[in-house]
């Protein structure tokens, strides 16, 4: 894996605050890592901590990152990217703390070109805080104006 040179706004066509990430680590052809720490301005952090459900989200920003930094690298334009599924997600954790780093590291298992699958885990301090399998879809071509919209 090659670390990544391009901050987390360039990879992702999200701003804040749904940007949960702090950065894209490293990546190559079929996996990526990234991370974000628990912070008392998280979105969605209660007074426990961000529920663990919250790791659907952490893991397609992560998707999301590493289709941009492929894309950046081939010259490509950074494009949207929607999460269609997952496969039994597990949380072993019921919240992530203030104060945790994720690491949030995925793989793909399948990809053609709109279609994606991803082994996804969350690790905090190298125990497995959440996986699961997403399904996400990147359209070739962008979105209407329409279409932006609804979504």
């Amino acid at each position: 894996m090659r670390a990544c040179r391009h901050p987390i706004t360039a990879l992702l066509p999200h701003t804040p605050p749904m940007l949960l990430l702090d950065e894209l680590l490293r990546y190559d052809e079929s996996a990526g890592i990234a991370v974000t720490t628990v912070r008392p301005t998280s979105l969605f952090r209660e007074a426990d901590g961000v529920p663990a459900h919250i790791g659907l989200e952490y893991m397609a920003q992560t998707c999301g990152a590493h289709a941009g930094a492929l894309a950046l690298e081939r010259g490509e334009e950074v494009k949207i990217g929607l999460l269609l599924g997952t496969r039994q997600y597990r949380a072993h954790v019921p919240y992530f703390r203030l104060g945790e780093r994720l690491v949030i590291a995925v793989t793909a298992v399948y990809r053609d070109a709109e279609i994606g699958a991803f082994d996804c885990r969350i690790e905090i301090a190298g125990a497995c805080a959440a996986e699961a399998q997403l399904t996400v879809y990147q359209p070739e071509r962008p979105l209407s104006p329409a279409q932006e919209q609804a979504r």
